[in-house]
C-alpha cells in the first residue's frame, strides 16, 4: 500500500501541543528563548544548506557497531535527523512521529538516521523506550555535529533557567566541558549525499514533518527515474 503523505501523523501538532503544556516561570522561558534567538540571528549553528553535499562519517549505533552513512546512502535516501537527547522531550516527540511513518519511507528505499552526542547506552535507552526500528547513533566527540554545522555551545546567561534535570543530562554528555549540543536539524539527502531538504533552527519546538521529508523522497525517487529512463531512450 502507498502511503499518503497526508495521512502521517501532523508532527507540529504533537509539538504545539507539549509547548502548551509546558508550566515555567514566564522568566525562564525568555531568557532561553531569547539566548536561543540571538544565536539564530548571528547565525552561529546554520545547517548544511540545499545543494551541498553530506560529510561522510562513521559512528556507533545503540549496541556500539558502526554505522557509515555511505552505507546507508548506497540503498537510496537517507533522512538524517539531530536530536538533542532522551532528555529532550521534543525530540522524543519527533522521534516517535518518524518511527510510526518508518513504513511510507521503507516503501520508497528510504532510511533514517538519528544522531545526538549523546553515549550509546542512552541511545539505546531511547531505541527501547520509543521501539524504534532505524538507526539512532553516537556522536560523543562531536565531529559529526561539527562537520554538519549544528554544534552549539549554549548561551551562559541562559544556564540558571534550565531545569536541573536538563542541566545534568547536558552535563553528563559533553566531552570537553563545555555545554554543546545540536541544533534540531533534520536533511534529506539523495544517494550522491546530497541536500535535497533541511530544516534547521534553534526554535527547537519546530521539526521537519514527516510528511514533508516523505515527499521529497518520493520526488528524489522520481528524479532517479526519470533519468535512468531518458539514459536508456539515448542507448
Amino acid at each position: 500500500m502507498r502511503w499518503i503523505v497526508g495521512e502521517l501523523p501532523s508532527l507540529s501538532e504533537r509539538l504545539l501541543a507539549k509547548a502548551a503544556s509546558v508550566n515555567r516561570p514566564d522568566e525562564a522561558k525568555k531568557a532561553i528563548n531569547d539566548a536561543l534567538a540571538e544565536l539564530e540571528r548571528e547565525g552561529v549553528a546554520p545547517g548544511l544548506r540545499l545543494g551541498e553535499t553530506a560529510p561522510d562519517f562513521t559512528l556507533p549505533n545503540a549496541v556500539g557497531d558502526p554505522v557509515r552513512l555511505a552505507d546507508r546512502l548506497a540503498a537510496g535516501p537517507v533522512v538524517l535527523t539531530f536530536y538533542r537527547g532522551t532528555w529532550c522531550p521534543y525530540c522524543n516527540i519527533e522521534l516517535h512521529a518518524y518511527q510510526e511513518a518508518l513504513p511510507a519511507f521503507r516503501a520508497e528505499g528510504a532510511q533514517i538516521v538519528a544522531v545526538s552526542p549523546q553515549a550509546p547506552d542512552d541511545s539505546l535507552d531511547m531505541r527501547d523506550k520509543h521501539g524504534l526500528e532505524f538507526d539512532v547513533l553516537s556522536d560523543l566527540d562531536q565531529d559529526v555535529l561539527t562537520s554538519y554545522k549544528v554544534r552549539f555551545v549554549f548561551p551562559a546567561a541562559a544556564l540558571p533557567y534550565l531545569l536541573d534535570g536538563t542541566a545534568k543530562a547536558l552535563a553528563k554528555q559533553q566531552p570537553d566541558g563545555d555545554w554543546s549540543l545540536p541544533v534540531p536539524a533534520t536533511f534529506v539527502l539523495d544517494p550522491d549525499g546530497v541536500v535535497r531538504a533541511r530544516h534547521a533552527t534553534m526554535a527547537y519546538r519546530t521539526r521537519m514533518e514527516p510528511a514533508e521529508a516523505l515527499r521529497v523522497v518520493r520526488e528524489i525517487n522520481e528524479a532517479r527515474r526519470d533519468g535512468a529512463r531518458q539514459d536508456e531512450a539515448r542507448r
